[in-house]
């Protein structure tokens, strides 16, 4: 992808997210450094959190961006009912998660900041996904045989749980990985002047 000689930064350490990017055939660099503290204030309403989340990543860069480089951050935010469910913090909030998940439907919304020296734009996309019912044993063996604790929910749609116990998506699959990449298309033309 011609980005008229645009040098994208993306600053993220998922893994998914290097491989949704170069799946847009985009050369880039990973660059994670940033001063942004993790946190929301209480009252902001569910739904806003991803972008306050990947706003406040962006400006929490290292350093001040040089012309021509465009600069993405975004964040993901599994929702259940009122409840965020973030990284978990080890195997038993994990359990906790996915037990909650279990039979079912609930929000995938994930937030992309694109920003270069003179312009930003923070976009959006939710996708609905449901599980069927999940049994403990079923829940372990992801657990022990994935180990997804860098991931919201406990779980990403493209291991073993996705496979198994995933009965329905609206909306798109790539967000639920953490990365809407036909909405990160989109704005990278429209930085690159297309």
């Amino acid at each position: 992808m011609d980005l008229a000689g645009k040098k994208v930064i993306l600053a993220s350490n998922s893994p998914r997210r290097r491989e949704l990017l170069a799946g847009l055939n985009v050369e880039f660099t990973v660059d994670t450094r940033n001063r942004f503290e993790e946190s929301f204030p209480a009252d902001m309403p569910h739904s806003q959190v991803p972008a306050h989340m990947s706003r406040g990543k962006s400006h929490g860069f290292w350093r001040p961006l040089e012309k021509g480089e465009i600069l993405l951050t975004s964040d993901t935010m599994v929702l259940l009912d009122s409840l965020i469910m973030g990284k978990p913090h080890g195997r038993e909030e994990a359990v906790e998660m996915l037990r909650a998940l279990s039979g079912r439907t609930h929000e995938v919304i994930t937030a992309v900041t694109v920003r270069d020296c003179s312009h930003e734009e923070t976009v959006c996309d939710t996708t609905m996904v449901t599980f069927r019912q999940l049994t403990d044993a079923e829940i372990d063996y992801y657990i022990d045989t994935c180990r997804p604790y860098d991931k919201a929910g406990a779980y990403g749609i493209q291991e073993w749980l996705g496979y198994a116990a995933c009965t329905g998506i609206e909306g798109s699959f790539y967000n639920v990985m953490g990365f809407p990449v036909h909405k990160v298309y989109d704005e990278l033309i429209k930085f690159a002047g297309y």
